[in-house]
């Protein structure tokens, strides 16, 4: 019957040549978790702000409201509220739909310089991993040179 082989001890010596920098994985990984942190922040205002607008608007809307269910002497009077009411919820709907687009807009701007900021952050720590890594590799193949001499 065939045998199959355990490659268990041969991943772990290939794993082990690998120069792994485990204050570079540490730093990237706070780097990633501030990052989080940031997003969550603009995400938790953006959401904070968004209720604001939406209460607001709602308790404008309720209040314009209690005007058209008052009682009126001529029915004349019903249609005017009706209109009233209609032009008033137009306009609140305008003004709140611009507050939104405002909210959308500094949650876009916000994310956008935090993403240039990571992405300035990675690269740099891209580039010192790099460095390092180029660095060891350099030291263990002049040992290796020097060695087969």
């Amino acid at each position: 019957m065939a045998k199959t082989n355990d490659f268990t001890k041969m991943m772990q010596d290939m794993m082990a040549s690998f120069p792994v920098d485990n204050a570079a994985m540490q730093e990237a990984f706070k780097t990633q978790a501030a990052l989080a942190e940031k997003m969550s922040k603009v995400a938790l205002e953006a959401a904070e702000k968004s209720t604001e607008i939406t209460a607001k608007w709602t308790k404008d809307a309720l209040a314009k409201l209690g005007d058209v269910t008052k009682a009126k002497h001529d029915a004349a009077e019903y249609t005017k509220a009706a209109t009233d009411f209609a032009s008033a919820a137009a306009e609140m709907a305008a003004e709140n739909m611009a507050a939104f687009a405002e909210v959308a807009k500094k949650v876009q701007m916000e994310t956008v310089e935090l993403m240039l900021a990571a992405g300035k952050d990675l690269s740099e720590d891209a580039t010192a991993a790099v460095k390092k890594a180029t660095a060891e590799v350099t030291t263990v193949a002049k040992k290796v040179a020097t060695a087969a001499k």
